[in-house]
């Protein structure tokens, strides 16, 4: 007979919680998503999406609104990505630690990024790769695009 104690958590049939953090996501009304009503999606800085359902629409607007205030107040900018001898791309690394900036400047900051981030864009497709080039230079094309785009 086992020894009394606390159960694990494969007796209880439950697993292990892992903590969702909020830095650098986003949530937006899961508009693709028509199963169920008022499912909002949240994407993470590592580009995990979750689906959420809220009991209204309301509520789905208020979760949405609050987890962005939330992200957007413990999004510190990002580090510049890694310099390596190959000319690779390589996304920014996105810290988990708050930002100590007040909101005011926080909010500075992000709109500098964006304007940064919608020039390279435009820059990024203005310079598309030749389409008869190394399949290398068209993956690495595609991954800028993709996450300038997120961004």
């Amino acid at each position: 007979e086992p020894a009394p104690g606390p159960a694990s958590q494969e007796e209880e049939g439950t697993e292990a919680e892992e903590p969702l953090g909020v830095h650098h996501a986003l949530a937006e009304r899961a508009s693709k998503y028509t199963k169920r009503p008022n499912v909002f999606r949240l994407q993470t800085a590592d580009w995990r999406v979750f689906l959420f359902q809220a009991p209204t629409q309301e509520e789905m607007f208020s979760w949405i609104s609050r987890i962005n205030l939330v992200a957007a107040l413990f999004s510190s900018p990002p580090f510049p990505a890694a310099v390596g001898s190959q000319r690779r791309f390589v996304r920014p690394i996105l810290p988990a630690a708050p930002s100590r900036s007040p909101p005011e400047e926080q909010h500075r900051s992000h709109e500098a990024w964006m304007e940064r981030v919608a020039q390279e864009l435009f820059e990024h497709q203005r310079n598309l790769p030749e389409k008869r080039g190394r399949a290398r230079d068209l993956d690495e094309y595609r991954l800028k695009k993709e996450y300038l785009l997120y961004e």
